[in-house]
């Protein structure tokens, strides 16, 4: 997988999300590529990526909130966007099931109001949508691929499922340069959400605490590394803007990897040399059993590879909590 070393300098890109732990990353590596970004920016995030690494010092802010159509159209505007990385979402399982209307607000409102502002702009010429493995909901075929039904029951499921189907719908109706992602659970330094099972499980063992699983452990998922993931996202808008045809196309980006929630833990305690044994509660519900992605397609078309083994990638991330959680 190789990136144009020039495509990305001066130019003019706008991230939503930038706070995430994916967006942090993409800013970080879209600045090393040379990109003018804007960021818009609802909730002050003191401990984000963006701040901590302060990145936040080379790009530009945007205060306000995906709801607000007006911001997003003037920014695109006044800034003259060329590219878009639409990432900003609500993105926990749990605070979606118990606050079901903020999360559609966010994730499919907020996903129509970013396509429409980019179809008033026609500066704009590639757009990258976060979908997600979740908007696939249950299926019985193993892995998931991009040709599955788009069927998710519970609520963050089934946001992300609209706001895909959305994103498709602008390519289709009204021509708009957009394509979507579908990763698996990503992981790595930067993720402050604590109760995700990779940043809790490495600080429960820094403080010397048994992880805590709070399903019964066997759960199948995608982990993805958050530094693949900016690259993908950055590889395919750069093959967006050169092959038209992949507009309302989707992508499953996958190490391929099946792992168990227990799996995961134990490689982490393994490879911070530690003896505690994992607190399994089973408490764990609306969530679906197993799940897992096929990503030949992004291998075929894009000539995508993962840069980073799920061991590599956890090796990377627990130093990245040591250093943050020691200062």
């Amino acid at each position: 997988m190789v990136l144009n070393g020039t495509f990305w300098r001066d130019r003019p890109v706008f991230v939503t999300g930038a706070t995430g732990l994916l967006g942090g990353w993409l800013v970080r590596r879209l600045l090393e590529q040379g990109a003018d970004i804007v960021c818009l920016v609802r909730d002050w995030v003191p401990q984000s990526e963006l701040v901590c690494a302060r990145l936040i010092d080379r790009v530009k802010i945007v205060r306000g909130d995906l709801r607000d159509r007006e911001v997003l159209e003037r920014t695109l505007a006044e800034y003259e966007i060329d590219s878009v990385f639409h990432l900003a979402a609500q993105t926990i399982v749990g605070i979606a099931n118990g606050n079901p209307i903020s999360t559609f607000e966010s994730n499919i409102q907020g996903t129509w109001n970013v396509l429409e502002a980019c179809r008033r702009s026609p500066k704009v010429r590639a757009i990258i949508v976060a979908s997600s493995d979740k908007a696939y909901g249950e299926q019985k075929q193993l892995p998931y691929t991009e040709d599955c039904p788009l069927q998710g029951r519970h609520p963050y499921d089934a946001s992300k499922s609209c706001a895909d189907l959305i994103a498709q719908t602008y390519a289709a109706t009204y021509g708009l340069p957009v394509a979507i992602t579908r990763c698996g659970n990503f992981y790595g330094g930067g993720d402050l959400n604590w109760n995700r099972i990779v940043p809790g499980a490495i600080r429960s063992v820094l403080r010397g605490e048994r992880p805590v699983i709070r399903s019964d452990g066997q759960f199948v998922r995608d982990y993805f590394y958050v530094e693949d993931g900016a690259a993908a996202y950055m590889l395919l808008a750069e093959k967006l803007r050169g092959s038209p045809e992949f507009a309302g196309s989707a992508f499953n980006f996958s190490n391929e990897a099946q792992v168990t929630v227990l799996e995961l833990v134990e490689r982490i305690l393994t490879r911070m040399g530690s003896a505690l044994v994992p607190d399994v509660r089973n408490e764990a519900s609306n969530e679906i059993r197993r799940q897992y992605l096929c990503a030949e397609r992004a291998r075929r078309l894009l000539n995508w590879a993962p840069l980073f083994t799920l061991d590599q990638g956890l090796e990377r991330t627990i130093r990245w909590y040591r250093e943050f959680l020691s200062s």
